[in-house]
């Protein structure tokens, strides 16, 4: 077979054991889970906003925008929840470039996944202690997961993973809500049929375990835009968008439905400044439609400490984006204030 073994990993209950979770930040994940599922269960009417770096490839500057981002939450905590996004694995259309933070501790260097894997659970846990906010992560690699799933608060399955069954099977057994994106095709019945597997139970092989899993009431949907078949971009977020997924909710069986507008990607064509304008856009169409309303629970942004992105080079710029273009911090700040205006 072409595979060499390089290292054997520790598994995740080792892995938590070195590295653990206190008490204090088991009460704080446990307490920010009820908040959160609370918003998809109709409880609270507080706005989601998922916020964060396109991917986490520093532990110095994430850690400095979730501080920087807990000092918003305090002026708007009163009527949003924010979840910064501290993505450690990053899905890569032809294979080639930077996979995360999992794969590459350190851009620069070669990969290295035993690092990668201590590398990312010391972050999150550095970003809960220092902040006291829970974070989202995308399940890109199901069995990896476990590594950090005492510690995410959110998860989203990316337009690459929604067809997989592992994806949706491992979805239904999580605790916390999971997003699932329309596929790159836009195609909104692909993406309903993903919930629909997630929210029910399974039986299945999970790290080499028969397992049986009981269903996530709070798997729901997220817009990110598609492209069609001559690559151009074809965003989902407008008012017709937004109904047309509201009607195809009605005709399913479904628990809690949601909506959680991705603002970048298809949607923006990654023309990270429109995400401003179409955050805007989201936010007038709940006004309009108290149906929209109660339906879109929140959005999703990147943004990092510098605006743009840049190449992996040897002067890298601390806090800018080495994947997709991001908002900066400024841009950033006065967004999550207009939303809480707003929403």
């Amino acid at each position: 077979m072409a595979v060499r073994i390089n290292k054997e990993l520790p598994s995740p209950a080792e892995l938590k054991k070195e590295y653990p979770l206190s008490d204090k930040l088991k009460n704080i994940k446990e307490k920010r889970d009820e908040m959160i599922k609370d918003v998809f269960a109709g409880k609270s009417d507080k706005f989601l906003v998922i916020v964060g770096p396109c991917s986490a490839d520093n532990e110095d500057a994430v850690c400095e925008y979730v501080n920087r981002l807990a000092r918003v939450n305090e002026e708007v905590e009163d009527r949003l929840i924010l979840i910064p996004r501290i993505y450690t694995n990053k899905p890569r259309t032809t294979g080639e470039g930077y996979k995360g933070m999992l794969h590459q501790p350190d851009p620069e260097k070669a990969p290295d996944l035993y690092a990668g894997i201590l590398s990312i659970r010391k972050m999150h846990l550095r970003a809960m202690e220092e902040t006291g906010l829970t974070a989202a992560d995308e399940m890109l690699y199901p069995e990896n997961r476990s590594y950090l799933d005492d510690i995410l608060s959110y998860e989203a399955i990316g337009a690459r993973s929604v067809e997989n069954q592992q994806h949706r099977l491992t979805a239904s057994g999580m605790d916390i809500p999971v997003g699932m994106k329309n596929p790159t095709s836009g195609n909104l019945e692909v993406m309903l049929n993903s919930i629909v597997a997630a929210q029910k139970g399974h039986r299945y092989i999970y790290r080499g375990m028969d397992v049986s899993t009981s269903g996530n009431p709070y798997a729901h949907a997220i817009l990110r835009g598609g492209v069609d078949k001559y690559g151009t971009c074809i965003p989902n977020y407008h008012y017709e968008d937004c109904i047309r997924l509201y009607d195809l909710y009605q005709k399913k069986d479904l628990e809690n439905p949601a909506i959680i507008v991705d603002a970048n990607h298809s949607n923006s064509n990654k023309k990270f400044k429109e995400q401003i304008r179409i955050t805007s856009e989201i936010l007038h169409s709940r006004r309009y439609n108290p149906a929209l309303k109660d339906m879109i629970k929140g959005v999703m942004i990147e943004s990092y400490l510098e605006e743009g992105r840049q190449d992996i080079c040897d002067h890298m710029t601390y806090g800018k984006s080495i994947t997709d273009p991001c908002l900066g911090w400024d841009d950033t700040r006065d967004l999550i204030l207009k939303i809480a205006e707003e929403c």
